[in-house]
């Protein structure tokens, strides 16, 4: 190949400066050097470069797509050796980050402004798991950091977690379901007569971590659904019967679509965390980590979700 970055360089600078000993100076080169690799590249390629004619050295319109094509070629070597500068010394090419259902993401848009302004060259991937599903992403490395991980932190190697707080479930039902009109408080048994619905766990398969329900009786009927909306309208249909964070039932239970029921023994706070894994951290992840390390971002989650219904 004749075309060397070298060569490339040096016509670039003899452009940009006008002249082969300006060119020289600007490369801590002598401008014998440059005569030299320039007449060589013109012979090379049987093409003429530049025109000698007048006081500076002016490109041909060969030379002229060559300089330019070649400074794309320069400018992408160079975003490459930064990649690779980067990449070494730990700033991820790509974050995989994972929220879970009961964070919007808008909640994370500023934050994404943000980090592109930081230009750090870095795919944010962004997508969304339920219950054991934040777990099993960052266990199967899907994720690289999980937002909102529910329940008790699972064995992973090298876990790093941090709680952002906890949220109040309410068991609701429908005023025409019939555990509208039993009497308080309800028992675990009595529940479990009725249907439940649930949001389904989006662990993979094969699991490497138990699925996981959340006030869920073992062989209770249950009806699953992808999201929190989902749920809450099912519940409202009076279709099914089960908990759901205060927050987001608040306007039903204002309206009256939905009664609450105080039920014995059944768990009535869930705990979230902010987790990662510690044996690949690079910049672009200490920096999320960094924006959402706060123990009231469920709490701040939770003012919008009734902010906004």
């Amino acid at each position: 190949m004749n075309l060397s970055f070298d060569v490339l360089q040096v016509l670039d600078a003899i452009d940009r400066t006008g002249t082969f000993a300006s060119a020289a100076e600007t490369l801590r080169k002598v401008p014998s050097s440059l005569t030299y690799l320039v007449q060589k590249l013109e012979l090379d390629l049987g093409v003429k470069l530049f025109d000698r004619t007048g006081r500076r050295a002016t490109l041909t319109r060969v030379g002229r797509v060559v300089v330019e094509e070649g400074r794309r070629l320069l400018e992408a070597a160079e975003d490459l050796e930064f990649k690779a500068k980067r990449i070494q010394h730990g700033w991820e090419s790509d974050l995989h980050i994972v929220i879970d259902e009961i964070i919007p993401f808008e909640f994370l848009w500023e934050h994404v402004d943000t980090f592109y302004q930081l230009k750090l060259d870095t795919r944010l991937h962004l997508s969304k798991e339920v219950l054991g599903g934040s777990w099993d992403a960052l266990l199967t490395r899907r994720a690289d950091l999980i937002v909102g991980a529910a329940g008790d932190p699972p064995a992973i190697p090298k876990l790093v977690t941090k709680p952002i707080g906890s949220l109040q479930h309410v068991f609701v039902v429908a005023p025409h379901h019939p555990l509208a009109s039993t009497p308080e408080p309800l028992t675990l048994d009595i529940v479990a007569r009725h249907r439940a619905v649930a949001i389904g766990d989006t662990s993979r398969k094969p699991r490497k971590l138990a699925p996981r329900t959340i006030a869920i009786a073992a062989n209770q009927e249950i009806l699953t659904v992808p999201t929190l909306e989902a749920k809450l309208a099912a519940q409202i249909k009076g279709l099914a019967a089960g908990t759901i964070p205060e927050c987001l039932a608040v306007e039903a239970l204002a309206r009256g679509e939905l009664v609450k029921k105080e039920v014995i023994g059944m768990q009535d706070i869930t705990h979230f965390y902010l987790a990662w894994r510690d044996d690949e951290t690079g910049g672009p992840l200490r920096w999320w980590v960094e924006q959402l390390d706060r123990p009231d971002l469920i709490d701040e989650v939770a003012r919008q979700r009734i902010l906004h219904g």
